[in-house]
């Protein structure tokens, strides 16, 4: 069966097979399908997941910001603290909800004068935990060579049954 690149399919373990998204180098990511397959509205869709996002981010980590700015085309900023950017970026129905050290002439114009690099991977290795908790409904199982990516309901979805 021929299946368009921009499709989500399940496999034999109720995962789903996808095009992986973009996200920063090096950044902390949990993932979550955009849409259900409903006949959904997926900008509205993308728009409730972005307030949630915020709301829910600067609930549970006060030092974050509204932000809004972008790294490179693809990853939209959300939030930024001293440390760290919180975005999404989106492909094909797939949301990457990620968290990243900062990458901006600012931050390492400071870091320059008062180094921040340690704390700031301190800083999120110490929240990494409670980040997936709180976003990540699916899990990266594997990647084939073109790109398409295996993802798998996440542990904690299965056992509330969302």
């Amino acid at each position: 069966m021929a299946h368009s690149v921009c499709t989500t399919q399940p496999n034999s373990q109720g995962g789903r097979k996808t095009p992986l998204t973009s996200y920063p180098t090096g950044s902390l990511v949990a993932f979550r399908l955009l849409d259900d397959g409903e006949d959904e509205d997926v900008d509205w869709a993308y728009e409730c997941l972005v307030d949630e996002i915020v709301d829910t981010a600067k609930a549970t980590f006060p030092s974050f910001e509204r932000f809004d700015g972008w790294r490179g085309r693809e990853d939209r900023i959300l939030l930024r603290n001293a440390f760290a950017d919180c975005g999404i970026s989106t492909w094909c129905g797939l949301a990457a909800i990620w968290l990243a050290e900062r990458d901006d002439a600012q931050y390492w114009e400071a870091d320059f004068y008062n180094p921040r690099t340690a704390r700031a991977r301190h800083w999120l290795g110490q929240v990494s935990g409670r980040f997936i908790d709180l976003f990540g409904e699916l899990r990266l199982v594997g990647r084939f060579s073109n790109g398409e990516a295996i993802f798998e309901r996440s542990r904690s979805n299965c056992d509330t049954g969302s």
